[in-house]
């Protein structure tokens, strides 16, 4: 009969992986597109958002946050789609983190 610890030492659970999404620098996205699309898409309070927004253009890219796979691909096509109806070319793109 198997105690519950042996039980718990066969069992594995793995965390899903997590993705890095960042905003890419261009020279025609208004700064506050940048900071209305933190705030709206990845929820961060204005002063997050100016900070992010400033990365983005001094570093050529910021983070905006960590998620799993799912969330970051719907994170970036909602970027991606924001971006096409106010007529910039604003750009995010996931890496495994």
């Amino acid at each position: 009969m198997s105690t519950k610890h042996e039980l718990e030492g066969e069992l594995s659970v793995r965390e899903p992986k997590q993705y890095l999404v960042y905003l890419l620098n261009d020279d025609y996205t208004s700064m506050d597109f940048v900071i209305d699309v933190l705030m709206n898409i990845f929820h961060k309070n204005y002063q997050e958002a100016e900070q992010i927004m400033l990365d983005v253009h001094k570093k050529d890219r910021g983070i905006c946050g960590v998620f799993t796979c799912e969330v970051a691909e719907t994170k970036v096509m909602q970027v991606s789609k924001l971006s096409r109806e106010q007529g910039f070319p604003l750009k995010a793109t996931m890496e495994e983190a």
